[in-house]
């Protein structure tokens, strides 16, 4: 748990020192974001997570993406391979299907999270992670809805929460649905 803890830590600094080096030197990091349906904007499947429009875009999204990573950590031991599908998954839908636009920012893995957390609950049917999903929920029920709809403002990658929500979910019921190995039967 250490270890998935630092991980969290060390992921959190590193989107606080790409945009800072963004922010300091002449060339827009942006530029790298995801672009649906064009060569060049590939590159934004992996890196999309990473980049920020502004300070405040970069602390709208650390806050819910610590907190749910430290949830995820809490509850699984593959943390980092949810993590990875999500962004991929999510990345490849957004480029398939997402509007003409520069997407970048965290908040596709941060709405991943949440779809995970709230489907994994039902996907294992175990009483623990269905709490959580009860409680992510609540908590962040509301926002998850209105995030993932064309009327969260033409500024918003509503389009990407979406399809980083619908990466989570599928994340959940392909995990749920794979049986964990114990280090003890390798």
């Amino acid at each position: 748990m250490d270890k998935e803890l630092r991980g969290v830590g060390s992921v959190i600094a590193l989107l606080w020192l790409v945009h800072a080096i963004d922010w300091m030197i002449p060339v827009d990091f942006n530029d790298y974001g995801l672009v649906p349906r064009t060569a060049s904007g590939l590159i934004g499947i992996v890196t999309m997570p990473f980049l920020h429009g502004n300070w405040g875009h970069l602390m709208s999204n650390t806050v819910p993406l610590a907190v749910l990573l430290f949830i995820v950590c809490g509850l699984r031991d593959d943390v980092w391979d949810v993590v990875g599908s999500i962004v991929i998954a999510g990345g490849v839908l957004l480029w398939c299907f997402g509007r003409e636009a520069i997407h970048v920012g965290a908040s596709g893995l941060v709405y991943g999270l949440m779809g995970f957390l709230i489907a994994s609950g039902f996907a294992q049917k175990k009483i623990i992670p269905i709490l959580v999903s009860l409680v992510v929920g609540f908590f962040y029920g509301s926002s998850f809805l209105f995030g993932i709809l064309p009327t969260a403002g033409e500024s918003v990658s509503w389009d990407g929460h979406l399809c980083g929500a619908v990466a989570g979910v599928i994340t959940a019921y392909v995990l749920a649905k794979t049986p964990e190995v114990s280090e003890a039967s390798v």
